[in-house]
């Protein structure tokens, strides 16, 4: 299984992918939403585990990009905010 991980604070992008990778994942790892993207467009994932608030373009924004192109893979948003 192939997840792409879109998280902006290094330290948190490293433990998941570290993690990940431990339990016999495939992981890439990217920083920023437009990052995310060209990720996506490169290569075919199972799942994308996504930052709600990521620079340059925020995690939804990624989500709406991947559904306007007919991509339907499985998103897991990571968020800081306590409010909807």
């Amino acid at each position: 299984m192939r997840i792409l991980v879109a998280e902006d604070e290094r330290d948190m992008n490293q433990i998941i992918v570290r993690r990940l990778a431990w339990e016999g994942y495939s992981v890439d790892a990217c920083y920023d939403g437009q990052e995310a993207l060209e990720y996506l467009y490169g290569a075919q994932y199972d799942c994308v585990i996504l930052d709600v608030m990521m620079p340059k373009m925020d995690g939804f924004d990624v989500v709406r990009a991947m559904r306007d192109r007919g991509d339907d893979t499985p998103v897991l948003f990571l968020t800081a905010r306590d409010t909807l």
